[in-house]
């Protein structure tokens, strides 16, 4: 069995462009929530304003597969010049410490 893929990406808007960050998102989830591999496509802010998608794809190679998708492609060009910065991307596994049900996304 392969183990799932998990992503962190965080995304800090530029001022006064928080809204138009979330409208892009709003438009483009549901395609990615369909997407064969999506187990979860969450996103959150933090305390300070950033930004963060939380991502769990069934495996490495569909990940890959959303990556190379259109709704990932509508991602980029709607948040072209919206941000402070490129997306920060992390791409992480499980290393099954701790109690079942409780140690993995």
């Amino acid at each position: 069995m392969t183990q799932p893929c998990i992503i962190l990406a965080t995304l800090k808007p530029a001022a006064g462009k928080k809204d138009a960050v979330l409208a892009v998102f709003e438009e483009v989830m549901p395609a990615v929530h369909e997407e064969e591999g999506c187990e979860l496509y969450a996103l959150y802010e933090d305390v300070d304003g950033a930004l963060h998608m939380i991502e769990k794809w069934t495996s490495w190679d569909l990940w890959q597969v959303h990556m190379a998708g259109a709704p990932v492609a509508a991602i980029q060009s709607g948040l072209e010049g919206l941000l402070e910065s490129d997306a920060l991307i992390e791409e992480m596994y499980g290393l099954n410490v701790g109690l079942e049900g409780k140690a993995a996304l």
